[in-house]
């Protein structure tokens, strides 16, 4: 597997993450506090909602070239949508791959 398909959902799982860490931060702060932050929670919540769909294509493209089962590709898939799951499971995912990047450079002169 080549590195920058492991870059890319790394990527993701943390902007997804942190958005929607935002996202709950903001939305107990318009409910349960009855603060006025709609508009703040109206951005966080589009970005948070396109970006996680990159973040889907990034991680099933990983889950698939990693040969991963349904239940493990589809835990990958909902992580981003628990807060701060996808911070543990990116970690333990990582941890499992790295061993399996190969780099560009054997590739060639092998």
């Amino acid at each position: 597997m080549k590195k920058s398909v492991l870059t890319r959902y790394r990527v993701l799982a943390y902007v997804t993450g942190v958005l929607l860490v935002l996202l709950v931060i903001g939305m107990i702060a318009k409910y349960l506090l009855d603060m006025d932050v709609s508009g703040a929670v109206r951005l966080i919540a589009i970005a948070h909602g396109w970006l996680f769909v990159l973040y889907l294509v990034f991680a099933f493209d990983m889950g698939s070239k990693a040969k991963w089962s349904f239940g493990k590709l589809a835990w990958v898939l909902v992580a981003g949508t628990i807060p701060t799951a996808a911070f543990f499971v990116e970690r333990k995912a990582v941890k499992e791959l790295e061993p399996l990047i190969v780099d560009d450079a054997s590739r060639v002169t092998a």
